[in-house]
């Protein structure tokens, strides 16, 4: 196509919707593995929770630590979980922003 030298020629604009990854199955395995981390990790964070609550209970006497123990090991758990979340949407590839061209290029065809 010409473009007539007094009108400047734009590349066009890239398509923001991502491009669909190549699924193997050693990806698979992998987000598999990720979900059972989340789904186990949760419920034993609760429980190592309830655990140090209790000997703190029978330890010092009281009657409030377990419970205090269960709720902070459901909010660590909550934490560590989003936390992984975080990072795994980080390390998601960026999308395709088409070819670059190099320094000094106007960008116009050839």
């Amino acid at each position: 196509m010409y473009h007539p030298p007094w009108m400047p020629y734009h590349r066009p604009i890239p398509d923001p919707k991502p491009r669909a990854k190549s699924s193997s199955g050693l990806a698979s395995l992998a987000d598999a593995e990720r979900m059972m981390q989340v789904a186990f990790l949760l419920p034993s964070s609760a429980f190592v929770g309830w655990l140090i609550g209790a000997g703190l209970d029978k330890l010092l006497h009281q009657s409030w630590i377990t419970l205090a123990g269960i709720i902070f090991g459901g909010i660590s758990g909550i934490v560590y979980v989003v936390r992984l979340v975080i990072t795994s949407g980080a390390k998601s590839p960026p999308p395709d922003s088409g070819p670059v061209s190099g320094p000094g290029s106007s960008g116009a065809p050839q």
